[in-house]
Formats: C-alpha cells, structure tokens, sequence
C-alpha cells in the first residue's frame, strides 16, 4: 500500500499551536496507521493508511478530527501521496530557483487553482518574488528571503477561495517524497 504525507498547518510557529511530534505519532498509530514516522518539527507525517481505500480527502478529514479531538486544535491538514509530491517535483515552473530550496516554497492547497483568482493577483506587488500556479500547489521563489514576502499561506488561502493552504521549503519537499517511497 502507498503511503501518505499528513501536512498540519501553522503549528509549533511562534510558540503557537504546539503539537509534539511524538503525540503526532501516537495520534496516527492510534488510527490505526502504520510505519509512522514525522519529519521535522513543523507537522510533517507519513504514514501508512489502515485502509486500502482510503482517499487522500477521508484521511485529511480523520486527521483534523482527532487533532481537534485529540489535542484541542481546530488545524488545516492535508494529506498527498509520494506520486502526488513526485509529480508537483516534476512541474516545477519555476527550476532556477530549485538553486535556492530554503526560498523556495510550494504552498500545497485544499482544492484546485481557480485561473480566474490566480490571475487577479497582481505579480508586480509582491516583487521581488515570483511565483507560479500548479494544479493544488503555489511555486513560491522569494529571493530575499520568505520572512519578509507577502505571500503567505494565508493571503494564498484567501486570495484562491481554499480552505488550507500550507507551505514548505523545497528541501522539505524533496525530503517527504523521498520518505514516502
């Protein structure tokens, strides 16, 4: 059976939303997951899935339920599989900036880039960085760092009408893919 990356957004950010790593762990063994294991610090899951039938859509749900239930957080998840990050790798748009990975950011999204919002957001107000649409994914390049780049998750999440949306520098997502084989 494939396994999944379990995406948790905004936590253990500026003292926010702790969620220890180990209690992850437990929490998706205790669903009754196997091979679990996490990556990094910052909500990074993979695992794999008590059922075979399981969608990536069921599993997100299950995810936010038993954090919320679990550990009190009311938290986007999303859940992808190693062919899902291996073909976002592959589209990449934006390779000069793969030279750069910790400026690098893919923001994953809930759903589908709408074109029409996408392309309301004007690319000239947020240089120097760049930034390209991919199917559920933002390529994000911020040359001069992302602390300071207007493009967060958050305005992606508005601007493009999803429910979540999470980032992680490209090393992290070279990373899960490769741990997800």
């Amino acid at each position: 059976m494939s396994a999944r990356v379990l995406l948790l957004r905004g936590i253990n950010v500026g003292g926010k939303n702790k969620v220890p790593m180990a209690d992850l762990r437990a929490l998706l063994t205790d669903l009754g997951h196997t091979g679990v294991s996490t990556h990094l610090n910052s909500g990074n899951a993979i695992f794999t899935p008590a059922s075979t039938t399981a969608t990536n859509e069921t599993l997100t749900v299950e995810a936010e339920q038993s954090v919320k239930d679990r550990l009190g957080l009311d938290i986007g998840c999303l859940v992808v599989t190693h062919d899902d990050l291996t073909a976002l790798i592959a589209a990449n748009p934006l390779p000069e900036a793969e030279s750069e990975p910790s400026r690098f950011l893919v923001t994953f999204l809930s759903g589908p880039v709408d074109p029409t919002l996408f392309a309301a957001i004007d690319p000239t107000t947020h240089l120097p960085d760049r930034f390209a649409a991919g199917e559920r994914a933002i390529y994000q390049w911020s040359p001069e760092g992302v602390r300071n780049s207007k493009l967060t998750h958050t305005y992606l999440a508005k601007k493009l009408n999803v429910r979540v949306a999470t980032a992680r520098n490209w090393n992290t997502v070279l990373a899960l893919r490769d741990k997800s084989a």
